[in-house]
């Protein structure tokens, strides 16, 4: 039988500290969500390599240390307001309702949705709501938020979701040109989003948010 607990304990020695992602609630949330329960079956034994993991759907499941960097620079508190784009089965907003107040997953895709409610209400993530629609119209009926992730590859981001952030609040995303992508963060004031670089990472782009669909809208 596969020890998946110890999997997940060097995940988090081999993958996310190396990263220089040595906060608390990061640590102590990739430790505690059993990562192997938001992947397809035939993905379990591949739940903890260091690579993106294909969910079907257009989705993906960041990189461990992509994901642990992203809530690195972000800095969740336990009194925040956070929406999860595109989180496929669940992992990202499962690690991140252990750090905020509410967690607001938005995933397009009707099955997806339906099995990411059911595994969170399994993993006792009861301050975490799923909801179904496109991803790149958010969840305006929950915001404003003070944090929003996105978890795929972004191109443009239409205004629609940045108007959903709150004055203050922050935005994390992973920007690709081409096959290059760099992880930026905003920050707004002032009604303006101010971006700057983290890291580099690499993820395939939404389609919600290449650059034709987003001049579209």
């Amino acid at each position: 039988m596969t020890d998946f607990a110890a999997r997940r304990l060097t995940m988090v020695d081999t993958q996310v500290r190396p990263s220089d992602v040595t906060k608390f609630p990061i640590i102590d949330a990739m430790l505690s969500v059993a990562r192997e329960n938001f992947v397809p079956d035939s993905q379990r034994e591949a739940a903890y390599v260091g690579d993106l993991i294909e969910l079907g759907g257009g989705r993906c499941l960041l990189e461990p240390r992509t994901l642990a960097k992203m809530l690195d620079v972000v800095n969740i508190s336990n009194d925040e307001v956070v929406l999860d784009i595109a989180p496929g089965l669940g992992y990202s907003t499962a690690i991140v309702a252990r750090m905020a107040e509410l967690v607001v997953a938005v995933e397009s895709e009707d099955d997806l949705a339906a099995e990411a409610q059911t595994l969170l209400m399994e993993a006792d993530a009861d301050n975490a709501i799923v909801h179904t629609g496109p991803l790149e119209m958010g969840a305006v009926e929950h915001g404003p938020y003070d944090v929003i992730l996105v978890q795929g590859g972004v191109e443009q981001l239409p205004a629609t979701l940045l108007d959903q952030l709150k004055d203050g609040g922050r935005i994390v995303c992973l920007f690709m040109e081409g096959s290059l992508g760099t992880v930026r963060v905003g920050i707004k004031a002032a009604g303006r989003i101010s971006w700057r670089y983290a890291f580099n990472a690499s993820a395939p782009v939404l389609p919600a948010f290449c650059a034709e669909c987003a001049f579209s809208l």
